[in-house]
């Protein structure tokens, strides 16, 4: 299908040279562009609400283990402090 553009000066002389740059057609950049475009636009409208897992068990820190120092957490790791 063939289609008129309107686009302003500046536009079209940074897309030609880009697409001269690219070693590609003006026809091919446009297109390219469209395309992520349109496939950006429909992979935002899928995302939506993102369900983060929770875990639902039993447990806690080891005994003996205090969280708030970071020695007694490196101990536990087994790592030098």
């Amino acid at each position: 299908m063939k289609t008129t553009l309107d686009l302003n000066d500046q536009l079209l002389a940074d897309a030609k040279a880009l697409a001269a740059q690219q070693r590609m057609s003006l026809m091919r950049l446009i297109k390219e562009g469209l395309q992520l475009r349109l496939r950006a636009k429909a992979a935002s409208a899928k995302q939506g609400r993102v369900r983060l897992p929770v875990f639902r068990g039993r447990g806690g820190l080891v005994t003996g283990v205090d969280p708030l120092r970071n020695k007694s957490l490196l101990e536990a790791l087994g790592d030098d402090a």
